[in-house]
């Protein structure tokens, strides 16, 4: 594809050159970071707080095959899941410019097309559930041992096929507006309700890992209810004879798919990661699988955590280069940075300081214990290696950039995550998280070779191409 070249002022404004900054702007820059962020922070560590909890209350039974058998069960359901998250990234990019453009008709189609494709996705995923599942635990090796109680459990968990799909569709909607305060109420509420029937269910009524399956998709549909109301004033507007026009045509949805496409590939390649991850693990046996199970909660703390401040990249970002505001574009990029770096080094440090009293809150069990505290200090480096891609990944969302994020996904899984874990096979489990870390790393490094050199070539603008076609 060839790309637009800017003149000599625009290429002036286009390089992300420091300069002295009013106070009062960066003052209000950074305020409005905060208010998008926090939000998303608070809602997103109750994401891996439910897995926490779900870990404290199954790690606490008298065997870990239930631990075991959540943990693979929900890698299995990440990619069937998680796979199709591209409904919420495609459509908060897509929103974001319309936002910045003013195009308030084009965003809210954008929303009608997206919970159309989810609802059709979700249609798919039931009827094909079996099979599906079948493939999950047959490419991750899943033993004879927990082979069943995962399969029940993935199954229950598929019931919640539509809510999940519609409530991507409608965060996408959300950041896209830069609102992350209705996602952080479902979300809330939804964790808070799973935490509840998480303890009726399996302490209560002693359903073990079913109890917990049962209780997530109970608590996802009360979250779509909380979507419903929190969009009523969109959803009077699918109503319009004009709107529904539009959304009848066929040829809009295709070309969605193919923009999503890259982001599909892309989520799938990061999911399959950390499904290696959990397979490799749960071949070293079934404590240190339920061990890296316990552990991984603590880095999706941390991503979430952090993904505060992408969120707040996504949606600044893209209003900025819908709006073409390369300059404003820059700046959010770098104090969007400057946050992410700061909440890394907290997340760190409360890891090192808190591990020796959290790690057995979470499981009572001595075998996994001692597992846990030998590869404590992986958690503590992980989220300052992995930081870098998180923010990259927000800034290359907000500007469709989405090419770019698959081929470096791509590179990073199948180029420098497996060969590096093959090389390191004789270290064992030492040697998978040191594979985890390397591949998060060439995340970071690959994407913002990617950043300098959109930089370079001033391709920011064009938000919804990449120029490697």
């Amino acid at each position: 594809m060839i790309y637009k070249r800017f003149g000599k002022s625009q290429k002036e404004s286009v390089l992300p050159r420091e300069k002295p900054q009013d106070v009062a702007i960066l003052a209000s820059l950074d305020a409005k970071i905060w208010a998008i962020a926090w939000p998303a922070i608070i809602a997103n560590i109750s994401i891996p707080l439910l897995g926490l909890v779900d870990a404290a209350l199954l790690g606490h039974l008298d065997s870990s095959k239930h631990l075991a058998a959540v943990a693979v069960g929900g890698a299995v359901l990440s990619f069937l899941y998680w796979g199709f998250s591209f409904l919420r990234m495609g459509t908060t990019g897509e929103v974001a410019r319309a936002n910045g453009a003013k195009d308030e008709p084009r965003a809210l189609l954008a929303l009608a097309r997206s919970a159309v494709i989810a609802l059709g996705i979700a249609g798919l995923l039931l009827i094909f559930q079996q099979p599906l599942l079948f493939l999950g635990f047959e490419i991750m090796g899943t033993g004879p041992e927990i082979r069943a109680t995962a399969d029940n459990y993935a199954s229950l968990r598929m019931l919640s096929a539509p809510a999940v799909l519609l409530t991507y569709t409608a965060f996408g909607w959300f950041i896209g507006h830069q609102d992350t305060q209705w996602p952080m109420r479902i979300l809330i509420i939804t964790n808070v309700s799973n935490i509840a029937l998480d303890a009726l269910f399996i302490m209560g009524l002693g359903l073990a890992s079913s109890g917990a399956a049962v209780a997530t998709v109970i608590a996802e549909y009360l979250g779509l209810i909380m979507v419903l109301v929190a969009l009523r004033k969109q959803l009077a507007g699918f109503l319009s004879t004009e709107l529904w026009t539009k959304l009848r045509a066929p040829g809009p949805y295709l070309g969605l798919l193919r923009s999503n496409l890259n982001l599909f590939f892309r989520t799938l390649s990061l999911l399959f990661a950390f499904a290696f991850f959990t397979a490799a693990g749960e071949k070293l046996g079934p404590e240190v699988v339920a061990a890296n199970a316990v552990m991984m909660q603590f880095l999706l703390f941390a991503a979430f955590a952090m993904d505060g401040f992408a969120y707040a990249a996504e949606g600044m970002a893209g209003e900025a280069l819908g709006g073409g505001d390369l300059e404003r574009f820059f700046l959010v990029s770098r104090r969007c940075a400057l946050w992410t770096a700061a909440s890394a080094l907290i997340i760190s440090a409360l890891i090192l300081l808190g591990k020796p009293w959290l790690f057995p809150m979470l499981t009572s069990l001595p075998e996994i214990l001692a597992i846990m505290r030998a590869h404590g200090l992986w958690l503590v480096a992980l989220p300052l290696i992995a930081a870098p891609s998180y923010l990259l990944d927000g800034l290359f969302i907000g500007a469709g950039a989405t090419r770019a994020m698959m081929v470096t996904m791509l590179f990073s899984a199948f180029v420098v995550y497996l060969p590096c874990w093959y090389l390191t096979t004789g270290l064992g489990n030492q040697g998978l998280w040191f594979s985890f870390a390397v591949f998060n790393a060439s995340r970071g490094i690959t994407l913002a070779l990617y950043f300098g050199y959109f930089t370079r070539r001033h391709h920011w603008l064009e938000s919804h191409s990449d120029p490697i076609a």
